[in-house]
Order: C-alpha cells, then structure tokens, then sequence
C-alpha cells in the first residue's frame, strides 16, 4: 500500500505514520530524515539539496521528488510505503507524478488551526533519530529520551507559538491545495481528529479498510 500523510504542521502525521508503518509492515518516509541521510552520504543528489540549504534557498522540487523516487525504489519498499512531509506542493505532486511514483490512498488528517498551537507547544522530537513525541499526549518512557534510540528529546525552534503561526499560513497555501488535486484522482480520504491517538488511528485504518 503507497500512503501519502498530509495535514498542517503539528496535526499528528509523524505518529500516524509509524503506527501504520508498524501494522501494515511498510517503511515511513519522511522527506527530512532522507534530505538529511542524502546529505550525510554525500550522494549526488544530496549534494545537490545541501548547496541551496548552504545558501539559505529551498531545496527546488526536481531535487525533493529525485531523492524520494530513489528512496521508494528500494527493496524495503517494494509491498508499499508512507509519505510524511512531501509533496509539499502541487509543483512536488506533479513532479512525483512524472516520476512515474504513484499511490493508493491520501490521507488527510484534519485538525484547527489553535489545536494545533496548542499542540506544539508540547511537541517534542529525537536529534538521533526524528522520532515524535508529545509531553502529554504521547511522552516518552523516560522524560527527555527517546524510546527507541536513547537520543536526547529537544522542543524545535519550528514549533514556538510565532513559528507555528507562519508555518500554518505556509501550509493553508501551499500544501493545501494539494487536497482538491488528490481529490480529483479519487484518492484522498479526509480523518477527522478524534482527540486522541489511537481514536484518529481507529478511523485510518477504517477509511483504509484494514
């Protein structure tokens, strides 16, 4: 099964992710995790990505859709993967497509905007190995350490209250508009939040029908 994740930033999409990921046996891909193993490579499409992030310019999309369609031709993908954190846009959708990368199903987990201020503000992620956690709704067993590596939790500057703010702005243009275009394939499935983990994880795999 090929899963795109979309949702505004802080709307439970890494965790989503690593549940399905854990029930239906396929790896999560999340578009900054493999920016930044193409990078620690030094492959030539990583290469590539750290000369615009050194000159303070966004990665442009041919590079993000080059480094995920090398990602997704590997064997640890061939029953299906998930996407969480790209596209991005409808220029990256586009350029995926052209890619010849193609999905089942869209998932688009809703959330308000001050739930998720809200919800930032508790956010908290590995520096070793991305994993989400959140102090109340999803803590670690030990506070300030990962469960599944030992790295140290840190609370990024991405998730203070002014950051979110643009952030959700970014994404009501940007990522956004990538739902009508899904939509029109025949492959998203909106998830209204149900307040907690598992509840909105419940709805997933029923509107997946597994």
């Amino acid at each position: 099964m090929k899963l795109i994740l979309l949702g505004a930033p802080g709307a439970g999409k890494g965790t989503q992710a690593e549940i399905l990921s854990e029930k239906l046996g396929i790896p999560t891909i999340s578009t900054g995790n493999i920016l930044r193993a193409a990078i620690k490579e030094g492959t030539p499409v990583g290469l590539k990505a750290k000369a615009f992030m050194d000159a303070g310019r966004l990665v442009p999309d041919e590079v993000i859709t080059g480094i995920v369609a090398e990602r997704v031709a590997r064997e640890d993908c061939a029953n299906g993967f998930i996407l969480d954190g790209v596209p991005r846009t409808l220029g990256q959708a586009r350029a995926l497509d052209a890619a010849g990368v193609t999905f089942d199903a869209v998932l688009s987990i809703e959330v308000s905007d001050g739930e998720i201020e809200e919800r930032m503000s508790g956010r908290r992620v590995c520096v070793k190995c991305g994993a989400p956690y959140h102090v109340k709704a999803h803590p670690p067993a030990r506070e300030g350490v990962c469960d599944h590596c030992g790295g140290a939790l840190e609370h990024r500057e991405d998730d203070q209250p002014e950051t979110v703010r643009r952030r959700l702005e970014v994404y009501h243009a940007e990522t956004e508009p990538l739902k009508g275009y899904y939509e029109a394939k025949g492959i998203l499935s909106p998830v209204a939040n149900q307040g907690s983990i598992e509840g909105t994880s419940r709805v997933i795999m029923e509107a997946l029908g597994v």
